[in-house]
């Protein structure tokens, strides 16, 4: 017992100390999850809007690729990412296999099917509530979905936060298709599973206790903007 708040104690005593080595790892790891984030914000709104405002063939084979897509396992992403990037590999030509740029792209992969699902079924509520405004006003598809999107932005910051909490998370993906090297790709759940095994606690302790701190300022923030939601709607 002891041993355990001994190496608790050094462990904040590293966060505290604004250990370089802890920094390092802890800034590229946000670095490569709010970049991928936001491009699975980019391509996972829009898509999400369009399922979800519309009616068109296939519609309901969408939904179902899209729910299907959000329990993505993360190693088949992350070994998908690989074959695409090895150097027999179509895209091995651009040399991004085991640098952070990999780990955006495999991260991007695994939180889009989650933003698009989550804002799809946000937009299809939403719809449901404006069907009739649109259709006597004339709005057309473009000024339709950014009319839902700006109306449902509450919602979808929850979702973007959903996305990022799910990323920051990821340990399989990452570690093949980034290869953990220091420096360079190691970012704090490959880390702490490297730590672990190597018997260093304390730096895995100390990144085990930023995750756990990120978590609930996520979950404060999901819920400050759910109030927030809540108030514009009975302003």
């Amino acid at each position: 017992m002891d041993g355990f708040w001994s190496i608790l104690a050094q462990s904040i005593g590293l966060i505290l100390s604004w250990d370089p080595a802890l920094m390092e790892i802890v800034g590229l790891s946000l670095r490569v999850t709010v970049t991928a984030v936001i491009l699975a914000c980019l391509i996972g709104l829009p898509l999400g809007a369009l399922v979800g405002a519309f009616r068109f063939p296939g519609r309901p084979v969408v939904n179902v690729m899209l729910n299907a897509l959000m329990g993505l396992p993360p190693v088949v992403v992350g070994l998908c990412v690989y074959l695409m990037l090895s150097a027999s590999g179509p895209l091995g030509i651009l040399g991004l296999l085991y640098t952070p740029t990999a780990m955006i792209i495999a991260q991007t992969i695994l939180v889009t099917p989650i933003i698009a699902a989550l804002t799809r079924q946000v937009v299809e509520d939403l719809q449901g509530e404006y069907a009739d405004q649109f259709a006597s006003l004339g709005v057309g598809p473009v000024d339709r979905i950014g009319a839902l999107l700006w109306d449902a932005r509450y919602s979808l910051m929850t979702v973007a936060l959903a996305g990022f909490g799910r990323a920051v998370a990821e340990v399989g993906a990452v570690m093949i298709v980034g290869g953990n090297i220091n420096h360079v790709t190691r970012v704090m759940t490959t880390t702490i599973a490297l730590e672990t095994s190597k018997g260093n606690l304390q730096l895995a302790l100390a990144l085990g206790v930023v995750l756990l701190g990120l978590a609930i300022v996520l979950n404060a923030a999901v819920m400050s903007l759910r109030a927030s939601a809540v108030r514009a709607a009975y302003a």
